[in-house]
């Protein structure tokens, strides 16, 4: 390969094309797995135990607008849908709450799930396979990063380390009860993070944003 055909792959990878190796030899890079999780200041993931601000809603508004495809367990699916749909349809919510509606309304969606019979909205199919085989799968077709949310499912992703990418909205609170961020899993190793970004909000909620390293 040639310096010409190097420096126009160089400008396709910077526009989100193809980019080289260190060889020159064509590099197809992954889709990211990022998880993106609200958790109190000692550790609880319980959606009710949450700090839901204006801001906290804008940030994961962004956040879903940027990925290309949502992924859950049975549990979370049940806990957005068909409650986020409906709030988008309703124009007294708030603003913060009915764009955030929209944005995960029209995204595509998986829930992986071996019990659950149908699903409540069009942009989302239920996958019954192996939920490892899968998101490797799913990491090498081509579009844009695939957002999981939940604690179920990113907690085995976690634990088979296929989690490129940690969003965690840290809340001034401190719960004192209810299930705790990768509680009962078992790391093979410990994760190494580098913080690349960090917000904070006015209510005291604290955006975190890491990499695994």
């Amino acid at each position: 390969m040639d310096r010409r055909e190097q420096r126009d792959l160089s400008v396709r990878n910077k526009r989100g094309g193809l980019g080289l190796d260190k060889r020159g030899v064509l590099d197809n890079p992954m889709r990211k797995v990022i998880f993106a999780i609200n958790i109190t200041a000692d550790g609880c993931v319980d959606h009710t135990k949450q700090l839901a601000d204006d801001e906290t809603h804008e940030y994961f508004t962004n956040l879903v607008r940027q990925a290309g495809l949502q992924v859950f367990g049975r549990k979370t699916y049940q806990l957005m849908v068909p409650y986020w749909p409906e709030v988008a349809k309703n124009p007294s919510n708030r603003r913060v709450e009915i764009e955030f509606a929209r944005a995960f309304d029209s995204i595509q969606k998986i829930v992986f799930s071996r019990t659950l019979d149908r699903v409540e909205d069009k942009n989302t199919r239920i996958v019954r396979a192996n939920l490892r085989d899968e998101i490797l799968k799913l990491k090498r077709e081509p579009g844009k990063d695939i957002l999981v949310g939940g604690v179920d499912v990113p907690s085995q992703l976690i634990e088979q380390g296929l989690v490129d990418e940690f969003w965690f909205v840290v809340g001034p609170i401190v719960a004192g009860e209810g299930r705790r961020l990768l509680e009962g899993v078992s790391l093979r190793e410990r994760l190494q993070l580098k913080l690349v970004d960090s917000k904070f909000f006015k209510s005291g909620c604290v955006a975190l944003h890491y990499l695994k390293q």
